[in-house]
């Protein structure tokens, strides 16, 4: 099982440099596989939208919360680490045309020696998508040419360049050097259908929010069940769950890992005490026996 860690967003740390940087640090030494980021690159004060993991169908970040860009943030705990993986959950992806988040990926991947991964969703705050300048409805459709075009520049020859002609996307002959250090993975997060179905026809893996039970088991069906009718092999694509680090036992991961989750993100308590914050990491890596490298 891998365990990831995601960063304590809703405390309001994430933009004090030294407050992230010690708690990534600590993540790392205590043998965590990975950090998770969040975005959000504007939060409406007010909106009409219906968030769909919580019953009030408000989230938790309001807008007085400091929301860091996840790319930044993330270039800037691959300086305070050296193995630790770094990871976003979510990127939104109708905040950004794809040649640039190509070259940003890339660029990051490559200085950290291969370590970034990417979680991406559509987006629910319609508020936020269309001030970032997509067009709500269409943003499904969207993401599905964002994330070809990505692997396209990604992997493209820099001799001849790469030629694109999409519904969104239209450039030819073009080069993006960095390279990525590595394959970026990259998961689809979200709790719908589609977010399944994107995960097995472009994706190397799912992250089900807000989901258990049999909507759970569906949507991984639909998953694999894509992947195979597109030729991809439905048993290398990888299912994140999310839990508390104050409440995961081995007893708790060897059940979800008999379900077939290979990744845990564990979400730590909101607390701005960072004594307080990497004691709790530290006993929840000794409950898990995890030891770094």
């Amino acid at each position: 099982m891998k365990y990831a860690v995601l960063a304590p967003v809703a405390a309001g740390v994430t933009a004090r440099p030294e407050w992230i940087g010690e708690f990534a640090e600590h993540v790392e030494e205590c043998g965590f596989e990975s950090i998770v980021v969040v975005e959000h690159a504007v939060v409406a004060a007010t909106y009409s939208s219906v968030y769909p993991y919580d019953s009030s169908g408000k989230m938790e970040l309001g807008a007085s919360c400091d929301i860091p860009d996840p790319l930044d943030l993330l270039a800037f705990l691959a300086a305070r680490t050296s193995r630790l993986g770094l990871a976003t959950g979510m990127l939104v992806l109708p905040n950004h045309h794809p040649v640039v988040l190509a070259k940003r990926v890339a660029t990051i991947d490559a200085l950290s020696n291969g370590r970034v991964r990417l979680c991406v969703g559509v987006g629910w705050m319609k508020e936020e998508v269309e001030a970032c300048g997509a067009e709500f409805a269409s943003r499904g459709r969207r993401a599905d040419e964002q994330i070809d075009v990505l692997r396209a520049l990604w992997s493209g020859d820099t001799e001849t360049g790469v030629s694109h002609h999409g519904e969104f996307f239209s450039f030819s002959n073009a080069v993006t050097r960095p390279k990525p250090a590595h394959r970026v993975p990259i998961h689809i997060g979200g709790h719908s259908l589609a977010a399944a179905r994107r995960a097995g026809r472009r994706g190397d893996g799912l992250q089900p929010l807000g989901v258990s039970g049999e909507k759970l088991a569906t949507l991984v069906d639909v998953m694999r069940d894509e992947a195979q009718a597109v030729g991809r092999d439905p048993g290398a694509l990888e299912l994140s769950l999310g839990h508390l680090v104050s409440a995961i036992t081995p007893e708790k991961s060897e059940k979800l890992a008999a379900r077939g989750v290979g990744r845990i993100v564990l979400r730590p308590s909101p607390t701005t005490d960072l004594a307080a914050a990497k004691k709790e990491l530290s006993e929840c890596a000794k409950r898990l026996e995890l030891s770094a490298p």
